[in-house]
């Protein structure tokens, strides 16, 4: 069954945190250790739209099976053009492309937003990510050495680049790929 696709309502925080958590409880995915209830990623959803940033849902039979969001890589002016995704599927909805379906609509509402660079900070060892990412036509970047932890142990961070447009200068208007 595909998915519908849609802008986060504060109603979809709810599924959103139940997925966030189990990413922070279970995996290497997100590398914090503190979960988060419904009114906490609200606050996200609310933030996220109002700096002008997505957060889609996909929905399936009325519940949230993955979200999908891109904001801020770094905080300086200079990086403006330059954002970092995130894409999360709930575990029951794994292995059927909803993945796939916000990755491209992420990737389109980047590149109608008139950014030019889309980065991913994959755990290492996350082999299902970075081949997400690689079939949208991200490349290597630096791998970071233990620069993060979590279950006890060093974790890696593997960087991947997606470049949106094909502008040469950040004065020209985008041209798309």
């Amino acid at each position: 069954m595909m998915p519908d696709l849609r802008d986060a309502r504060p109603e979809d925080a709810a599924g959103i945190a139940e997925i966030y958590n189990h990413a922070v409880i279970h995996t290497t995915a997100i590398w914090n250790d503190s979960v988060v209830d419904a009114d906490n990623r609200r606050a996200w959803i609310a933030s996220r739209q109002a700096d002008g940033f997505p957060v889609l849902v996909a929905i399936i039979a009325g519940q949230v099976a993955g979200y999908a969001s891109y904001g801020s890589w770094r905080a300086f002016a200079g990086y403006r053009l330059t954002v970092e995704n995130s894409v999360y599927v709930a575990e029951a909805f794994r292995g059927q492309g909803i993945a796939a379906h916000l990755m491209q609509a992420l990737i389109a509402r980047a590149r109608g937003q008139g950014l030019h660079m889309m980065i991913a900070a994959i755990e290492a060892n996350n082999q299902a990510s970075q081949h997400l990412h690689r079939k949208f036509g991200y490349q290597d970047g630096p791998l970071m050495r233990e620069v993060g932890q979590k279950f006890g142990r060093w974790l890696d961070l593997q960087f991947m680049t997606l470049r949106l447009d094909q502008r040469s200068s950040p004065n020209e208007d985008p041209a798309p790929l």
